[in-house]
């Protein structure tokens, strides 16, 4: 059987975070494991409150996940300050991890902040040298890319400039963009563009965190990186075009959060 980590924060009402990526896993047939940075107070409104794991910790979790059940895809989400991200970087260049994808979650759907300014830089410069992919969304590659994205030209380039950093492949996900939801792979110096239908809908929390999910899991059954993005989107598509309307909010609050 498949084994595939999340290394991520986890979100209490079960949409987002952890508990969106097992669901994922066990729905793709893999077996789940996680090493949790965060535990956070969010539903489908908004984040009110984090408290972060220690470093030291997250590092005895990598340890005991690797020396026992060596996973063969790896998702990152949220890393949200310098000293975890450079624990978990230092790990996964020990154990030699392999098919590692990066979400870098810096804002939950909802709008609450989830990585700290400070953290961008140490991201970059530790994490996504390690990445095998990387899948920001349109306000993420924004904020790393320096560009401003309003159509697919722009997302080229934005994926272009991030892939000057890095040796990853670059998923720039369209769902914010109000005409499409395409989404678009820069890989290997190519453009992959993968459409779909915009589906009207406030019950997006967590789709980031579950299409990253997918990829892991379709990479570690040995799918080829623009079948698995393909497969996992599909997933993804119909998830949302399926979803129950489980929570009472009218949708994305802002909520800056505070450590407890």
């Amino acid at each position: 059987m498949k084994k595939v980590l999340s290394i991520a924060g986890s979100d209490c009402s079960g949409g987002a975070g952890i508990q969106a990526d097992l669901k994922t896993m066990t729905a793709l047939g893999v077996y789940g494991m996680s090493v949790i940075t965060a535990l956070t107070a969010q539903n489908t409104t908004g984040v009110y409150a984090v408290e972060e794991s220690a470093p030291e910790f997250v590092a005895r979790q990598l340890d005991c996940v690797f020396e026992d059940i060596f996973p063969d895809a790896v998702k990152i989400g949220m890393v949200s300050n310098s000293a975890i991200i450079e624990t978990i970087a230092a790990k996964l260049q020990e154990y030699q991890a392999k098919n590692i994808v990066l979400d870098p979650v810096m804002v939950a759907t909802s709008g609450g902040v989830l990585m700290k300014s400070e953290a961008t830089q140490v991201l970059v410069e530790k994490l996504f040298p390690l990445a095998s992919l990387i899948t920001p969304n349109i306000p993420e590659a924004e904020a790393l890319s320096g560009l401003k994205i309003a159509g697919k030209k722009d997302m080229l380039a934005a994926a272009q400039k991030l892939a000057e950093q890095t040796s990853a492949a670059i998923l720039l996900k369209g769902g914010h963009l109000t005409e499409s939801a395409d989404d678009l792979l820069f890989y290997n110096n190519e453009e992959y563009w993968f459409s779909a239908p915009h589906i009207e809908t406030k019950n997006t929390h967590g789709t980031g965190c579950t299409l990253s999910s997918a990829i892991a899991c379709l990479l570690a059954d040995g799918e080829e990186l623009p079948q698995a993005v393909e497969g996992a989107k599909q997933y993804l598509w119909q998830a949302i075009r399926h979803e129950p309307s489980l929570g009472r909010g009218n949708g994305p609050i802002n909520h800056m959060w505070q450590k407890i």
